[in-house]
């Protein structure tokens, strides 16, 4: 009779202690759902609080209908508003309140602008926003009080770096290799001093480091150019970007400035059409004579520049020169322009390397439209494109170490650039 007693006493013990034992496993078990659940909702809060609201312009989008447009050919801020429902006399004053920020007239057909409207059957405009470029734009708030205001994208500048080989052109052989063309003019003006662009031949090769302008992720322009490496007629020319005491400008892997005393060239891109001889025959005067001069053929109205800082002394027409000016730059050299077809320096007027001084053409003995540059030192005449002009100032001694630093990095990024050739973009 004991012996069962103890039995049952044991099972029931057994039966107890089994649902305790389930009891706490099920309440645990309980308790990391409530605490998963507790972290997930604390989660999504904090999601929801860190959560900003979309903006395009520095606008709320959430809570509007948004339009993108180009402006048509003979639309205007007035048409495009109306069809959004604002009045003439709200337009007037808006008209009338932009002129101090962005004269209205000014808007041109093929520009973006967006209209932020009322999301109700009636579609009315909140804000009006013009694009007259990549990266400004001008807010037309329109919500309570009108007001108007500018605004800048954020631009995101990038660095990267282009390689080629000549086979016809520089601008040809950035466009085979998908670079900006107008690299070709900021690479022929950091080299200007020490290569004649239009000499440039088949093989000579280059490769540069250069920014790129972003904004929204679509490139809209390049920015300065860091490091260049050209080789031309089997002769290897460096440019570095260096700036000293606030004052930017390109050297040379021995610190000197590329900045030399002259341009090779008064034009900026052009055909070299007759160089400076002793003997040539006149295409007008049809006789054997002296062309004391360069010829660079280029279209009538193409910009000419003054190769070098100084005083004009002579701004006139001749029967033979045609429109011309005489630039007195120091006691040793002076320089000429003939055949202009306007002239835009005046005798006394100053001018720095580069200022426009007038426009080719074909005035006096020429027989297309060309400007014959002329060049002296000290009274003789001479053939510029033979002359070595000093360079302007190098680095200075206590920035040439930085110097020595930053172009050391950049020439080894250069030599770490493989060189394209056409066949190899063609292949692509």
């Amino acid at each position: 009779m004991k012996k069962k007693i103890r039995l049952i006493s044991s099972i029931l013990f057994l039966l107890l202690t089994v649902s305790v034992l389930l009891f706490i496993n099920k309440y645990q078990k309980d308790q990391k759902i409530e605490e998963a659940y507790k972290a997930k909702a604390e989660q999504n809060a904090d999601t929801l609080l860190l959560a900003e609201p979309q903006t395009q312009f520095g606008i709320e989008i959430d809570s509007f209908h948004i339009v993108e447009a180009k402006i048509k050919p003979n639309e205007f801020l007035a048409n495009i508003l109306l069809s959004f429902n604002i009045d003439y006399v709200t337009i007037d004053q808006l008209a009338e309140k932009s002129k101090d920020v962005f004269d209205v007239r000014q808007m041109r057909a093929g520009k973006k602008y967006t209209v932020f409207a009322s999301k109700d059957s009636l579609k009315k405009a909140s804000y009006f926003v013009y694009q007259p470029n990549k990266v400004e734009y001008i807010v037309y708030d329109l919500s309570d009080s009108i007001s108007i205001y500018k605004g800048e994208k954020e631009v995101e500048i990038r660095q990267e770096s282009v390689s080629g080989v000549i086979y016809s052109s520089l601008y040809e052989s950035l466009q085979a290799a998908n670079a900006s063309p107008a690299l070709a003019v900021e690479l022929s003006e950091i080299l200007a001093w020490s290569i004649d662009f239009y000499r440039i031949q088949k093989g000579d090769w280059f490769k540069a480091i250069y920014e790129v302008k972003y904004v929204d992720d679509q490139a809209i322009g390049i920015g300065r150019v860091i490091a260049v490496e050209f080789n031309h007629f089997d002769k290897t020319f460096y440019g570095f970007y260096f700036d000293q005491d606030g004052k930017e400008d390109y050297f040379d892997e021995e610190a000197n400035s590329l900045r030399k005393a002259f341009l090779k060239s008064p034009l900026k891109f052009s055909r070299l059409s007759s160089r400076y001889t002793m003997r040539r025959f006149h295409p007008v005067q049809k006789r054997w004579k002296a062309h004391l001069g360069t010829d660079y053929a280029a279209p009538t109205g193409t910009p000419i520049m003054s190769t070098g800082d100084g005083q004009v002394i002579a701004s006139s027409y001749t029967g033979g020169n045609g429109n011309y000016v005489k630039i007195k730059h120091n006691s040793v050299y002076t320089t000429q322009y003939l055949h202009m077809s306007k002239r835009k320096a005046r005798v006394g007027d100053y001018v720095k390397q580069g200022d426009i001084i007038g426009y080719v053409g074909s005035t006096g003995l020429a027989t297309g439209p060309h400007v014959c540059y002329r060049f002296w030192k000290n009274g003789k005449q001479v053939d510029h494109l033979k002359q070595d002009f000093p360079s302007a100032e190098p680095v200075k001694d206590e920035h040439k170490e930085e110097f020595q630093q930053k172009m050391q990095k950049l020439k080894k990024e250069l030599d770490s650039i493989s060189l394209n050739s056409k066949e190899e973009f063609a292949s692509k």
